[in-house]
């Protein structure tokens, strides 16, 4: 272990240093409480062995600082006093030291000391690592719940919340944002034709497109079933358009066959609806992905495998397949 003597007369450092160094572990020294202190906040000391009095900072400060403020690490603490009344000692402990040796120190009792000590340390390093362990699990579990387990984007729930800190920072900065609801063409026809483990893979697949082509700041979510959302922050209609515009041209180009579908091209395509909410808008969140999913419809109605949004604007997209069939 890694040792602290705090005493301001040098005989009994000495003694006790030579004493810990004897038994095996590394010792250091401080002549007094603001030395040792000092030491201490290096977060590297197992254990201290202070002497109660001291000029400055004497040793019950010294457990009382180094309980307050010291947290990565539990540093065990005997207090070394000349000082044998039990009300005294008591007030120590009290203060946060976990045992204490009376002077004149023998051999025995500090020994005694580090072998308790060491248990403790030891205990509370296991106690430190499984809470490690215990938070990284819930970090995991956490993102778990947020992440949808077939496409690994973004659940409801991860979009709702995500979408609560853009629409509160939108209203704060005046700033715009848009949302754009997107939908695989005729998705039942695919599976209805390929099979239900066919159409996870396409939705997997479609699902690393969109994430591959969102830019910085964008989110992409997975609405349900068919269905994603991708969340556009400080942004406008004709910025959203384009993104829009870049998705669909990407799940083109990836050419997922669809034989199945009634209109070409033969290859899985989505349809994509805009809705932007500006700084002059009383618009909710629930208003806005309605706008959406009404502009989405317009957009399968219009013909499918096209942008449509919240104005009278549709763009359509060069369909055209780059497999042959």
């Amino acid at each position: 272990m890694r040792i602290l003597v705090a005493d301001d007369d040098a005989t009994s450092r000495v003694l006790l240093k030579a004493m810990a160094s004897k038994l095996g572990h590394d010792c250091l020294v401080a002549s007094d409480g603001s030395a040792a202190w000092e030491l201490l906040q290096s977060g590297d000391i197992d254990v201290l062995l202070t002497d109660w009095m001291m000029p400055g900072v004497d040793g019950t400060e010294l457990c009382r600082r180094v309980r307050n403020e010291i947290k990565d690490n539990y540093t065990y603490i005997v207090l070394v006093t000349g000082l044998a009344d039990p009300e005294q000692i008591l007030e120590g402990m009290n203060s946060g030291a976990d045992d204490y040796i009376v002077k004149p120190v023998n051999s025995l009792d500090v020994q005694t000391c580090l072998v308790a000590a060491e248990r403790v340390t030891s205990l509370h390093r296991q106690v430190h690592q499984v809470r490690a362990q215990l938070e990284e699990v819930n970090l995991e579990l956490l993102g778990r719940s947020l992440t949808d387990s077939l496409t690994n984007l973004g659940n409801r729930r991860r979009m709702e919340e995500d979408l609560l800190k853009v629409h509160a920072r939108a209203l704060r900065s005046q700033n715009s944002y848009c949302v754009t609801m997107f939908d695989i063409d005729y998705f039942k026809f695919y599976n209805d034709h390929y099979g239900h483990p066919a159409g996870d893979e396409a939705l997997r697949q479609v699902a690393k497109c969109l994430n591959r082509v969102v830019r910085s700041g964008e989110s992409v979510y997975r609405y349900g079933g068919e269905e994603f959302l991708l969340v556009m922050p400080n942004c406008h209609v004709d910025d959203a358009i384009a993104a829009a515009e870049r998705v669909l041209h990407s799940v083109n180009l990836i050419s997922i066959p669809h034989e199945a579908r009634p209109t070409p091209p033969p290859i899985v395509t989505l349809s994509a609806g805009v809705a932007c909410h500006s700084p002059d808008s009383d618009l909710t969140i629930h208003d806005l992905i309605e706008h959406a999913d009404q502009a989405l419809y317009s957009a399968k109605l219009s013909g499918r495998n096209r942008v449509r949004a919240g104005l009278p604007i549709i763009r359509e997209v060069n369909a055209e397949p780059l497999i042959q069939h």
